[in-house]
């Protein structure tokens, strides 16, 4: 199982629902949970939060949390739910994340870091990785991030997840966050320069095939986030790009069996289908059919009359055999 290409921890969005939709468009992309408190799982319904189908691995439970005991208790759970990798959020510049002293406001302490690592490597035998921004406020230098690496990999960590942008924890909401501090790619290609022994991978901002190419020249992996969310086509072509040039790339029809299949089975759990659905509203990104698409699967009515069937109904109503699904931005001339 390879970190080559990721789906980034999102909250509200990759769900196990949504997590099982990108695992029916792409079988190895490495798949992460939204962020899961310490307080979530050791005080609340914890099927809620880990319950998730065998066909998701490779899959990782982020966690956010700051006391090593409290995380090494979680990472046990994940160890006996099933989980692939438990990852350590500080990269979360949220306000609420920050009242709970952890997320982003972790790298201003290093060596605490350094502890909830060894916490959790004591407790499990899961690999124990860390994602993590590039600074945090106005710690802007290099040295900052390669400094934060360098002590927690003492640890024995040895991934690290670079999302390549400062996180300002006063003066701008998780939005701007993702958006107005700049990218700064060439953080995390040096991070793998001074580290070679560490795997990198590169997050932020990331768009396109191109992109991947050109980063995975310098890093060992590549995340994808709103990308991956808002236009899941993208992972349809990653398997045989990426890990087996003699894959298929993943086929509507294919896709449409697996996911009429799955949604049966939720809402005969009595799950309202919105809850799959909303997660496949960017399927025909940037094609034909795709704001019918969106509009079918987000009327309410459609969905209490119609249920399980309402996936066969929209594909039947837009789709079309030709051409296949495949985001427009991108150039299959030379395939």
């Amino acid at each position: 199982m390879s970190r080559r290409i990721s789906v980034a921890p999102m909250m509200d969005w990759t769900d196990r629902h949504c997590r099982f939709f990108h695992r029916a468009l792409s079988r190895h992309a490495w798949l992460y949970t939204e962020m899961v408190t310490t307080g979530a799982l050791l005080h609340g319904d914890v099927p809620r939060h880990l319950d998730f189908s065998s066909e998701e691995h490779p899959v990782a439970l982020q966690l956010g949390g700051s006391e090593p005991d409290d995380l090494a208790a979680c990472a046990k759970l994940a160890a006996q739910w099933g989980y692939d990798e438990v990852n350590l959020n500080c990269g979360c510049p949220s306000e609420r994340v920050q009242r709970g002293a952890f997320g982003a406001c972790l790298m201003a302490e290093p060596q605490l870091v350094t502890d909830c690592v060894k916490a959790m490597r004591d407790a499990v035998d899961l690999p124990i990785t860390v994602k993590h921004r590039i600074g945090i406020d106005k710690s802007e230098d290099y040295a900052f991030v390669r400094d934060f690496v360098g002590t927690v990999a003492q640890a024995g960590c040895t991934t690290f997840i670079v999302h390549a942008r400062n996180a300002v924890l006063k003066g701008l909401s998780p939005k701007q966050n993702r958006e107005v501090p700049p990218l700064k790619y060439e953080f995390a290609y040096q991070l793998k320069k001074d580290f070679p022994a560490l795997e990198i991978l590169i997050n932020g901002g990331i768009t396109t095939y191109e992109q991947i190419d050109t980063h995975l020249q310098h890093v060992d992996g590549v995340m994808l986030g709103r990308e991956a969310y808002h236009n899941p086509g993208l992972l349809t072509q990653i398997d045989r790009r990426y890990y087996d040039p003699a894959a298929a790339n993943t086929t509507m029809e294919a896709m449409l069996e697996i996911m009429d299949v799955y949604l049966q089975k939720i809402t005969a759990a009595g799950e309202p289908p919105r809850h799959l659905v909303r997660h496949m509203l960017g399927l025909f990104h940037g094609l034909p059919g795709a704001r019918n698409w969106r509009r079918i699967l987000s009327e309410t009515a459609l969905l209490e009359q119609h249920g399980a069937q309402v996936l066969r109904q929209a594909f039947a109503e837009i789709y079309h055999p030709h051409p296949p699904l495949r985001p427009r931005s991108i150039d299959y001339s030379q395939e």
